[in-house]
């Protein structure tokens, strides 16, 4: 394809999603829906809604065929390696403990299970949804263990690390992701009733999620911009999903395991590290402008990235 077919499949990857969360913020500031709207949307798509889409994808897909064994330890081990070297680069730099974790934590943990996810249907359809389903689970698992131990670090208290499993396991999304391989690598049959009703209720889940997200972002968040919250943003945005797809292209890995990895590492800011700042007594103000400012970028940088990958071969469209 020439390099206006790829601008143009890259936009049409993304373009659909952010106009989506754009028309979450319109109708926010129009007023027709509110905090609690929000509040109890978000909810039902985090414990209901979106668990049911994934298992209702995996426990109708061929595992053998998308599970990648190389592609989930390179996805963890850089993950570990990005924050282990964001952790110390920060200490050395003397970032105040309340900045610190916040910092690190906006630079490494992506949204995952609204923007990734969407991005990898997006682009690949069924199978791309089930990658990023099992990349969801092994990365949400890092990125719990790590966001607490960075937080719990800096106010100088000791890492509840039986609580953070025990929230890991009860996690509805981990759940869906184990439930949903055990029915597909055991046979199980879903009668169609239920693959029907499922698929009526999963229909809601990304759109409705999508617009939670738009809805979110405040003003508040804005007037807390600043030169930190800055390189944070592009370190999120530019400079780790750089290195983490430049390093998956060394490893040979293409196509769906690739655009995949790329959309997941180059997710904007998850907006539960903004829910775990206050929590745990970080810097709120500045989580939330992570959150703010990186979602608010992110459709240019995703945009221009799968736009590079796409024109140098290393990822095409759903056939």
């Amino acid at each position: 394809m020439s390099y206006a077919e790829n601008f143009s499949f890259a936009l049409s990857v993304t373009a659909p999603i952010f106009l989506v969360m754009g028309m979450g913020w319109v109708l926010r500031r129009a007023g027709l829906i509110d905090d609690a709207f929000v509040e109890t949307a978000s909810q039902l798509v985090f414990r209901v809604a979106l668990p049911t889409l994934i298992f209702l994808n995996l426990s109708q897909l061929d595992l053998a065929s998308v599970l990648d064994l190389n592609q989930l330890l390179f996805a963890l081990g850089v993950t570990v390696l990005g924050f282990g070297l964001l952790w110390a680069t920060t200490g050395w730099l003397g970032l105040a403990p309340e900045n610190r974790d916040v910092f690190v934590q906006g630079a490494f943990r992506g949204n995952l299970g609204i923007v990734g996810i969407a991005l990898c249907a997006s682009l690949y359809g069924n199978e791309g949804l089930a990658v990023g389903s099992v990349l969801l689970a092994v990365l949400t698992f890092a990125y719990n263990v790590l966001s607490v131990y960075a937080l719990a670090a800096a106010d100088g208290g000791a890492t509840p690390w039986r609580e953070i499993f025990l929230n890991i396991l009860r996690n509805p999304l981990i759940i869906s992701i184990v439930s949903g391989t055990a029915v597909t690598l055991l046979g199980v049959p879903l009668p169609d009733l239920v693959v029907d009703s499922g698929d009526y209720f999963s229909a809601l889940t990304l759109p409705l999620a999508l617009l939670c997200v738009g809805a979110s972002i405040n003003r508040q968040a804005w007037r807390a911009v600043n030169k930190l919250s800055s390189w944070s943003v592009c370190l999120k945005l530019v400079v780790l999903p750089a290195l983490y797809t430049g390093g998956a292209v060394a490893m040979g890995f293409n196509d769906l395991l690739l655009g995949t990895l790329f959309v997941m590492f180059a997710a904007p800011t998850a907006t539960v590290s903004y829910v775990m700042a206050r929590a745990m007594r970080g810097n709120s103000e500045l989580a939330a402008s992570l959150v703010a400012l990186s979602t608010l970028l992110s459709p240019i940088s995703l945009s221009l990235g799968i736009w590079m990958l796409s024109s140098w071969g290393f990822i095409a469209p759903v056939p």
